[in-house]
């Protein structure tokens, strides 16, 4: 079974795939590899993959090769993590479907499509209110016990739930 390799740290300028298998010649013809280019500029995006015919050669060629230097830069080789459905199909799906037109609402609340007709920045019916302006949106507090609330990032979970104290404290004083 053949193994995925990631490689990192590749300068982010225009490489040519044949330069960086010149770096795992050694290798011989067990060795592939794919180098990763932006669509737009055809520079390298400063990641590849290399593969491999199995896990014992990849932990070797690892050892081997992490570290060296590729163009005045030390490579990074890691076992590449499998890709998720979601993945791979996420950039097709982006280019595929059109960009909606953005919507503005009107005074009313009810939403207005944009013409497309530039707006000056002082109309005034287009500023939103200050902060600390009195003014209370039902749709920015939310109820913590709601099912259908957004969860916190459990890693700031306890950061985020200071920084609620303190604002509650500034918003008695």
């Amino acid at each position: 079974m053949s193994v995925r390799l990631y490689i990192g740290n590749l300068p982010k300028e225009e490489i040519d795939r044949q330069e960086l298998q010149a770096v795992f010649v050694e290798e011989g013809e067990a060795v592939t590899t794919k180098l990763i280019k932006d669509r737009k500029t055809g520079k390298c995006r400063g990641f590849g993959f290399l593969t491999v015919n199995d896990d014992e050669h990849a932990d070797q060629i690892i050892e081997k090769y992490n570290g060296r230097m590729f163009k005045e830069t030390a490579i990074k080789l890691e076992k590449a993590l499998p890709r998720t459905k979601g993945e791979e199909n996420e950039d097709q799906q982006q280019q595929q479907q059109p960009v909606p037109k953005p919507v503005t609402t009107s005074n009313a609340g009810s939403p207005v499509p944009n013409t497309g007709e530039k707006t000056s920045r002082r109309d005034k019916s287009s500023k939103k209110p200050r902060r600390g302006a009195g003014s209370t949106n039902s749709s920015s507090s939310t109820n913590n016990n709601d099912s259908d609330a957004v969860r916190p990032d459990p890693r700031w979970a306890s950061e985020l739930e200071k920084l609620k104290e303190m604002l509650a404290a500034q918003a008695t004083n």
